[in-house]
């Protein structure tokens, strides 16, 4: 009991002074990655003030139904994130993992109608050249859809270490790691959704 209850008490103690979940250093990449958009929407919307008729004109070429389907897909999977965290906290590995790649297809229905757009639009000539609304939307949908490819990644990775034994109800800080990037990558498209597709 001794030995089983001090590891469970440690555990618990650490959780409780963590002021973050998961690994420390995906924080400071979480931060500076929240920076670098910040910067793009504040170059954005002062370059919207400067060309408000033309944003306002192209913005209404833009999908807002895959945009808004894009932004359920990703909430979702940020929800099945939450509930794989949950599941590991409670030792339930086989749980954890099938939220896990619940999380995933989530974030493949997001490429495959992200992809549609660009198919779309590049079918018609539209590219970073075209003018400065496309430019924008281009570089920031296309920089976020990297990001999501990357958090797919990690957590297919998380999974897959999931899979092989690596977590457990006291050893969860990788599952925290993966979903606290998801929730980032998942957090920039809930502000770049409205201030591209819909805000006028």
């Amino acid at each position: 009991m001794n030995t089983v209850s001090t590891n469970i008490q440690t555990e618990s103690e650490q959780s409780e002074a963590k002021l973050l979940p998961g690994d420390l250093a995906i924080w400071f990449f979480i931060f500076a990655e929240l920076l670098v958009f910040g910067i793009f929407f504040i170059i954005y919307s002062i370059m919207r003030i400067r060309n408000l008729e033309m944003f306002n004109q192209y913005q209404l070429t833009l999908n807002r139904e895959f945009g808004a389907a894009n932004t359920l897909l990703l909430i979702t999977a940020s929800y099945f994130v939450v509930r794989a965290v949950q599941a590991i906290k409670q030792d339930d590995v086989s749980a954890c993992i099938r939220w896990l790649y619940a999380a995933l297809g989530g974030g493949a229905g997001f490429l495959i109608l992200k992809s549609i757009e660009y198919h779309d639009k590049f079918s018609h000539g539209i590219n970073l050249e075209t003018n400065t609304f496309y430019f924008f939307y281009l570089s920031l949908t296309m920089f976020h859809f990297l990001h999501v490819i990357l958090g797919m990644i990690i957590i297919l990775a998380v999974a897959i270490k999931a899979q092989r034994g690596a977590y457990s109800a006291l050893n969860h800080t990788g599952v925290e790691t993966g979903a606290s990037y998801w929730h980032m990558v998942d957090l920039v498209w809930i502000i770049l959704f409205p201030l591209v597709y819909i805000i006028r």
